[in-house]
């Protein structure tokens, strides 16, 4: 377990995306600002939706034009499923 994981103040961020560059982009940069975020990137919906029934998150970015589920329609199904999930 490293460092990070350890942490109890570690902000968990789940990033949907189907462009792995930006969603690694991003993630680069919100690590530089802050140390807390803990990042995980998958390429869609579903997988993202599966990543939720296995791990917890404090926070969800995602793309809005995906293929098969956009973002609107995921994160209403993340809402439905996870209404505890701010």
């Amino acid at each position: 377990m490293t460092t990070r994981e350890k942490r109890k103040d570690t902000i968990r961020v789940l990033h949907v995306d189907d462009q792995l560059d930006f969603a690694e982009m991003t993630t680069t940069f919100l690590e530089r600002e802050n140390d807390r975020f803990d990042t995980e990137i998958v390429a869609s919906a579903s997988d993202g939706l599966a990543c939720l029934a296995d791990s917890t998150f404090d926070c969800i970015i995602s793309d809005y034009d995906m293929p098969q589920i956009d973002g609107i329609d995921f994160l209403e199904t993340v809402r439905d499923k996870y209404p505890e999930m701010p």
